[in-house]
């Protein structure tokens, strides 16, 4: 984001003030108001951040009214189409897609990371069978503060690499063990053979009493799925994630704090409100009642899991 050599004009109570206008590569121009507080001794209002850049990032830009997100600049369906989740993790931690042997580099050190400690195994033993997933997620993701000690100073740039790898690495595991932990089968160990979204799909949906083939179908939507989730802007449990960690806090501490944002159904927890709703609804010849229904402001049901407000 450059700074211009235009200004924005402020009138408090007489006084006028100018303050810059600093032009992005992508998105409308922005006023900036760092100086405001010191200069007129008034502060701007702007619950939710609706008109507010609290940063200055090239990792990710989104406007949801046209359809658009780009990761690094390269449009999301283009990525869908030609690459593949720990591809589009490489573009968003490095900022460039990686050439073949360096991805073949990064493969190797998140498969490297897969597995978890095994003494956080007794995490899972502690929660009811019936607990929420995500308050296990939250749990487990947070305890990796109290079990890797060497991936914590978040102003060492190897350490911040690693904790990044090992995030990206474990993530599917744990969600697998708490999966497992919540429907009473045994957890199944990653493998190293078996590519990212595979290996979730196995550690899900395997048991020890059979083999299980992954369906490279389910497999290669499972992987979309990832990259179309792997980063949206600055948006709750992103801010989240950067209000913690703004104090020097644990990073796997400030992950699992953008995790208990994500849970609200105003956010991420917005998909299991969509299944709860297709569960309500039940079958398709009751879909028109409940479009009736969304559209009749008198009714508080909801139409979950179509877009953004």
């Amino acid at each position: 984001m450059a700074e211009g050599t235009r200004s924005a004009k402020l009138e408090v109570e007489g006084k006028t003030y100018e303050l810059p206008i600093f032009s992005p590569t992508a998105g409308p121009d922005v006023i900036d108001i760092r100086k405001l507080y010191a200069q007129a001794g008034v502060f701007t209002y702007d619950p939710g951040f609706t008109s507010t850049a609290s940063c200055d990032s090239t990792i990710t830009f989104i406007d949801g009214d046209k359809g658009e997100l780009l990761h690094r600049g390269y449009p999301i369906d283009q990525l869908a189409e030609k690459s593949h989740y720990l591809e589009v993790c490489y573009l968003l931690l490095y900022g460039e897609l990686p050439s073949p042997a360096q991805l073949e580099d990064f493969e190797g050190r998140v498969t490297g990371h897969t597995m978890i400690h095994e003494q956080m195994m007794y995490l899972f033993r502690g929660f009811r069978r019936d607990a929420h997933p995500m308050a296990i997620m939250v749990g487990v993701v947070g305890a990796m503060s109290a079990f890797y000690h060497d991936s914590t100073d978040i102003n060492d740039p190897w350490q911040r690499e690693v904790a990044s790898i090992r995030m990206i690495a474990k993530m599917p595991t744990i969600a697998a063990m708490a999966y497992k932990y919540t429907i009473g089968q045994p957890f199944e160990y990653p493998r190293n053979d078996l590519d990212y979204a595979s290996n979730f799909l196995r550690m899900c949906f395997a048991v020890p009493a059979e083999n299980y083939e992954v369906n490279p179908i389910l497999a290669r939507a499972m992987d979309r799925i990832f990259t179309l989730h792997a980063d949206h802007e600055q948006n709750a449990s992103t801010s989240t994630v950067r209000l913690a960690s703004s104090s020097g806090a644990n990073p796997f501490a400030c992950i699992a704090a953008g995790i208990a944002c994500l849970w609200g159904p105003a956010h991420g927890g917005a998909n299991q409100a969509c299944l709860e709703m297709l569960q309500e609804i039940g079958t398709p010849d009751r879909i028109p009642e409940f479009i009736a229904r969304a559209k009749d402001k008198n009714d508080p049901f909801r139409l979950m899991g179509f877009g953004h407000r």
